[in-house]
């Protein structure tokens, strides 16, 4: 076994802890953001900090409160919802081969953690390192985790109780496409990714116009068939 792929959970935690740093610098602006823009659409603090805690998906966060605040019917509101959040299924059919043999509640807690951030560092260090046990895989993604979570919420929290007190000149808003630039990109890896990415973007802005924000979700669902279709394809090719 090659000296790289010999490890503890201590020290696979350790790592995670660390693989999971550079996300850090935008879960805080992402969290005071969402915060602000919770308690603009016209929630409570309590309501606000629910968001986060049981959902813990940003993105579908941020979808769900601007069509809340549009007005959008509830059942758009969670069909898009969810349409945005399909990809954490996607993530845990990813995860499967390495954690699924844990304990159903070792499996339980990857579930609420696995969130954006989590899931790349922790997929792209199960890859490096496939020798790793599994006891080490459930201790690295619990780094990944001991900060990204209490991290979100508190920024939220801070967020929320700051309202418009914070600045608009402090552009926090740059933080929702950055944080997914830097997580797209690198699993950028195949032709089927590329054409299902790409049709999302052209989705997305061609369907801008759509009533309640319903336009996202047919992108979504365009690019999840558009990434499947290239990939059997290439399987055909061989």
């Amino acid at each position: 076994m090659p000296p790289e792929t010999v490890a503890s959970p201590p020290a696979a935690f350790r790592r995670g802890i660390v693989a999971s740093l550079p996300f850090q610098l935008v879960i805080v602006p992402f969290g005071l953001l969402f915060g602000v823009v919770a308690t603009e659409a016209g929630l409570g603090v309590a309501e606000a900090m629910g968001f986060s805690i049981l959902v813990i998906a940003g993105a579908s966060q941020f979808t769900a409160v601007q069509m809340l605040d549009q007005g959008a019917p509830t059942l758009v509101i969670l069909a898009t919802a969810l349409a945005v959040n399909l990809r954490m299924a996607m993530y845990s059919a990813s995860l499967t081969p390495h954690l699924g043999a844990a304990k159903l509640w070792q499996r339980a807690l990857v579930a609420y953690a696995n969130v954006d951030q989590t899931y790349v560092s922790s997929i792209a260090e199960y890859e490096k390192r496939p020798d790793m046990a599994l006891a080490e895989k459930l201790a690295f993604f619990a780094g990944t985790a001991a900060i990204t979570c209490p991290l979100w919420v508190a920024a939220t929290l801070a967020g929320a109780l700051a309202g418009d007190r914070i600045p608009s000149s402090l552009g926090l808003d740059f933080a929702l496409p950055i944080t997914f630039l830097a997580m797209v990109a690198p699993m950028l890896r195949t032709v089927a990714h590329v054409a299902a990415a790409g049709v999302s973007v052209v989705g997305a802005l061609v369907l801008a116009g759509m009533p309640a924000g319903t336009g996202l979700l047919v992108a979504a669902l365009a690019a999840m068939v558009t990434g499947a279709a290239v990939e059997r394809a290439m399987e055909r090719r061989g």
